[in-house]
């Protein structure tokens, strides 16, 4: 009975087919959507989360900031120095706090003209840093990173982002050569491997490619460049003093995250009294902040892809009725040579189940295809999850059954003597 139910119902679809298609186009596109803005949601998330875990889980990361007030620029004829930001006493606080296991690693920047040959590069951001920075950063080098060593007697060496290798070096091998960085010669001892673009942006500078780099010891920084930078603007300049740009304290597990943050938020406030010249960014708080964001976001795009079902569903609802106003003659004649109430409601039920399974199949295989045609075209990562597939087919299906039980049930109540009359 089954079977043959089935057989009529596929007979009866093909006998209208650009009706049977068009109601189809309604579920196809309803799955489709479901599937590629959950898959497009879902690669923006990973994204977005894994330049936070970059900047890593267990870290506190405190940044120099320009306070508003010196925004302005001084006219061409003044010049004067700014003092703001992190101190070497703030970074001594921050290691007297009495957390166990804790690492803080310093880092001023300057921006510096680098040469090497005849290739020239302008502006470039030069990190003076220590031999711990690789600990709580993620990077991969080739050759060595900076050493205690190279720290105890301000050696001139550098270790160089891959794009920067790239443009200085082209094909050659950078290792063990010197390059110039203002009037000093350094011989170039590493190369950070390429970080994808999404990975290589810090979160709270997101237009800054850290490809781009440049690492020199913290004490070669400070005897060769000094503290004091100069910025000409247009005419104007301006005298700049900041003793570290950012200094990073990594600890040993999660849970002291949180209450060491905000220690160093409380130290801080009290030793920077009515300065906004510093930021505190806490990875593990914004991690969680951007979870719960892009579930929420995920939600969004779900819901408003599931009204396209839903108005695929509408429209199976619609064909059927139109269906059973067609064919009650033929009802008519099923009732009288026998068929039961319920043999109506299965005919009728099967070709609803038939066009929204087609739908759901033929939908999942363009929602697949879809969100990899987006990725091609504008290199946005997207993941097609195993569970968005089946919860967008699942759906249709239901979607489909749901709606056609009304036609269904319309179809099997009629009377089989008016059902004969009906012209």
């Amino acid at each position: 009975m089954w079977i043959a139910t089935l057989k009529l119902a596929v007979r009866n679809l093909l006998l209208h087919k650009l009706r049977s298609f068009l109601t189809l186009l309604g579920t196809i596109l309803g799955v489709a959507s479901v599937i590629a803005m959950l898959a497009i949601g879902e690669g923006s998330k990973r994204e977005a989360l894994e330049q936070i875990r970059r900047l890593g889980a267990s870290n506190i990361i405190l940044r120099s900031v320009k306070p508003p007030a010196s925004n302005a620029i001084p006219s061409s004829t003044s010049s004067y120095v700014l003092a703001y930001g992190l101190t070497y006493n703030d970074l001594r606080r921050v290691n007297d706090l009495g957390l166990d296991n804790v690492l803080a690693v310093p880092s001023v920047i300057h921006q510096k003209n680098v040469q090497h040959g005849k290739r020239h590069l302008t502006s470039l951001r030069v990190i003076g840093t220590t031999a711990e920075l690789p600990k709580v950063k993620a990077m991969d080098i080739r050759g060595r990173f900076l050493s205690q060593g190279d720290m105890a007697v301000s050696a001139n060496v550098v270790v160089l982002g891959q794009g920067i290798a790239t443009e200085l070096f082209g094909f050659d091998d950078p290792l063990e050569k010197s390059l110039l960085m203002g009037e000093d010669a350094f011989r170039v001892i590493g190369v950070v491997k390429e970080r994808d673009s999404g990975t290589a942006k810090t979160h709270s500078e997101n237009t800054h490619d850290q490809n781009r780099d440049l690492y020199v010891p913290l004490t070669a920084a400070q005897n060769r460049m000094g503290i004091v930078q100069r910025i000409v603007d247009t005419g104007s300049r301006q005298y700049v003093r900041v003793e570290l740009s950012e200094i990073t304290i990594q600890l040993a597990n999660q849970d002291q995250v949180r209450p060491a943050a905000a220690m160093v938020r409380s130290v801080l406030a009290k030793t920077h009294t009515g300065k906004v010249d510093y930021e505190v960014q806490v990875p593990l708080e914004l991690l969680t902040q951007a979870e719960r964001e892009k579930r929420l976001w995920n939600m969004v795009l779900g819901s408003i892809a599931g009204i396209s079902l839903l108005v695929g569903g509408i429209g199976i609802m619609n064909i059927m009725l139109a269906t059973v106003t067609e064919r009650t003659r033929e009802i008519g004649i099923r009732r009288a040579i026998g068929a039961k109430r319920r043999d109506i409601v299965l005919q009728f039920l099967m070709e609803t189940t038939v066009l929204s399974t087609s739908g759901g199949i033929l939908g999942v295989m363009f929602g697949v295809l879809l969100p990899l045609l987006v990725s091609l075209a504008f290199g946005i990562e997207t993941v097609t999850s195993l569970w968005s597939i089946l919860l967008a087919f699942a759906i249709s299906v239901a979607t489909g059954i749901i709606f056609g039980v009304y036609p269904a049930y319309k179809a099997a109540v009629m009377s089989p003597i008016e059902a004969l009359r009906h012209q």
